[in-house]
């Protein structure tokens, strides 16, 4: 957990300035803090630090530097007060709902989220009496209605995870405000490069930074940032139970945030042209992305988001089979459950990330046998394109 003040710069610039203090040896890049604890003066150094009444580093699960500099980027990025960084993206979804929520709370979350944070919401959390009522995409005047007098939390993605759908955050960060709830958004997709939740209401965001923001399928890692009453009690859960970020990892994801605006827009630039070669062949159904025109929800896609993002969801023709056959067929681009790479990556999810859910579930979260998922990278896009094609073919 890290909190500091200073002048805000553009993005651009706090995702490469942001830094903690230089050593005695002033180096520019920053070390590596590889180590399990800290020493303390005196005894009364101990004891003052222990009582909280000093801003120091105890224990490495509980705070480390190179996990202070990283969470102190993405807090300046998306607006946020403070944050704490996690081992991986799914320590921060389970450890920001346990810290937050008391036996017998009641979640309301959209629909199309991530298959484990579902499997969360639907398996685990019960067993304390926690309990999910979910809307889907369509169904958004639908959300006061399953309210209840115990809801503590209004929970989405967006873009959604796999079917790339956008949700109106103005609307949800006013509902929340009006049904006093904690409206907590996965911004994964989207990076704060492309948006900040915060701005639209949002008093948590959370991120899986394994993604986009380590950008080259290197290190696990996820962080949670907002307001500095939440996160406290998200952080004074989370040094007793452990799902703390390794330095070595907050150290390469505090650098790989210094290229994420650069590589987010070509990220970007590429896959606005996939989706434009995908939406003109006749063995795709439709083709999801948001700054397509064709996209349901395009307009407020740019009224949200300042690009599109890195990922592409298109139907093939012929249901699970064909989507089953399309992978077998791809050469250049990855078969992987992961995204944000620089090498570009197809999911079909119906029988990989989301082949748990029952049929009638992966329909309500919009996907349908045929549905691939493209994480597009950053090889040059006539390549990625005739990979494609010649799969589709």
């Amino acid at each position: 957990m890290h909190n500091k003040t200073r002048t805000k710069n553009h993005i651009e610039t706090e995702a490469i300035r942001t830094q903690i203090e230089r050593s005695q040896f002033l180096e520019h890049s920053n070390p590596l803090y590889l180590t399990s604890s800290y020493i303390f003066e005196d005894a009364e150094d101990m004891r003052a630090s222990f009582a909280d009444e000093k801003q120091r580093n105890i224990y490495s699960r509980y705070t480390n530097p190179n996990n202070s500099e990283f969470v102190d980027k993405v807090c300046r990025m998306e607006g946020a007060e403070n944050g704490y960084a996690f081992a991986t993206g799914m320590s921060a979804v389970f450890s920001t709902f346990a810290a937050l929520l008391d036996s017998g709370d009641h979640i309301v979350s959209c629909q199309s989220i991530f298959g484990s944070t579902q499997t969360l919401f639907n398996n685990i959390l019960p067993k304390w009496n926690i309990s999910t009522s979910y809307f889907r995409i369509n169904e958004i005047d639908r959300i006061e209605s399953l309210i209840q007098p115990n809801t503590k939390i209004l929970y989405a993605e967006s873009p959604t995870n796999p079917a790339v759908d956008i949700l109106d955050l103005t609307l949800l960060g006013d509902l929340a405000k009006k049904h006093n709830l904690i409206f907590i958004v996965d911004n994964c997709f989207a990076t704060p490069y492309l948006q900040q939740p915060i701005k639209f209401g949002a008093h948590l965001v959370i991120h899986s930074a394994t993604k986009l923001m380590d950008g080259q399928g290197r290190v696990l890692g996820g962080v949670t940032v907002g307001s500095s009453e939440l996160i406290q009690k998200i952080y004074l859960f989370s040094r007793n139970t452990g799902p703390a970020l390794s330095p070595f990892n907050a150290w390469i994801l505090s650098k790989s945030l210094e290229t994420l605006p650069v590589r987010v827009e070509k990220h970007c630039d590429n896959a606005l042209k996939i989706a434009e070669f995908l939406e003109g062949h006749d063995k795709v159904n439709f083709v999801k992305y948001p700054f397509l025109k064709s996209h349901p929800q395009y307009q407020l896609a740019q009224n949200q988001m300042k690009l599109g993002g890195n990922v592409v969801a298109f139907e093939i023709k012929g249901g699970i089979d064909a989507g089953r056959n399309f992978l077998n067929a791809i050469q250049l681009l990855s078969l992987s459950a992961n995204l944000g790479d620089t090498r570009s990556i197809v999911t079909h999810p119906a029988s990989t990330t989301h082949a748990k859910l029952s049929e009638e579930d992966r329909l309500k979260t919009g996907i349908t046998g045929g549905l691939i998922r493209v994480s597009v990278g950053l090889e040059h896009p006539e390549d990625i394109i005739n990979d494609l094609n010649q799969a589709l073919n």
